[in-house]
């Protein structure tokens, strides 16, 4: 249990790369993450986080990965041997099925779309931090994919900032166990304020 409150005066959800992709059983990237997925009941927790936080009046933030397209990464001077081998793969390729939102994840009226991240932080070279700073945002609750990529950098990179930060850990997975392990047990605990279950946070969100 986490003596914490989250509620709409000063919280933010940012919901992290929510694409078929990812989520969806027939998704490019899904069967990597399959495992650990389901093993922590993932899709499920990130549903009832999301309708709790609506219910809350909590703003939401959508914050994507960039939409993949021909040609990306060819002309940079510096890919990451990560970047051109994801580049290949085109998961969430700009136009696709796999590059759209789950339909469980469908952004609502008020929601705010990030300008999608290149790399693994969803603040680097995006409006992220404009847009909690204008809607009064000082806390944020980080929850999608992948738990030791994206998931990890924007919290680190939101900690910098000096925002409060929040993760669920069984509301995200990675491509294997010592992946998981290692975003929340090793790196998370040196980077942000609280790791939660889905059950703390909608307690701490007054759910319960």
């Amino acid at each position: 249990m986490t003596n914490k409150k989250y509620d709409s005066t000063n919280t933010g959800l940012l919901l992290v790369d929510p694409y078929n992709d990812f989520l969806a059983s027939e998704g490019k990237l899904y069967p990597y993450a399959k495992e650990v997925a389901e093993s922590v009941n993932m899709l499920e927790h990130l549903k009832e986080i999301v309708e709790a936080v609506r219910k809350s009046g909590i703003q939401v933030f959508f914050v994507p990965h960039h939409r993949f397209e021909p040609g990306d990464f060819s002309t940079w001077k510096y890919p990451t041997p990560y970047q051109l081998s994801t580049a290949k793969a085109q998961p969430f390729a700009k136009g696709t099925w796999g590059g759209e939102f789950h339909p469980d994840f469908q952004p609502q009226e008020g929601d705010i779309i990030i300008k999608e991240h290149w790399s693994q932080s969803g603040f680097a070279n995006t409006d992220l931090d404009h847009q909690l700073k204008v809607h009064g945002v000082s806390k944020i609750i980080i929850i999608g994919m992948l738990a030791n990529t994206c998931i990890e950098s924007t919290a680190r990179f939101g900690m910098e900032l000096g925002y409060h930060v929040a993760l669920v850990k069984d509301a995200t997975a990675a491509f294997s166990r010592e992946a998981m392990h290692a975003a929340h047990e090793i790196n998370g605990p040196t980077i942000v304020h609280e790791i939660l279950t889905t059950e703390e946070l909608i307690n701490a969100l007054g759910g319960n």
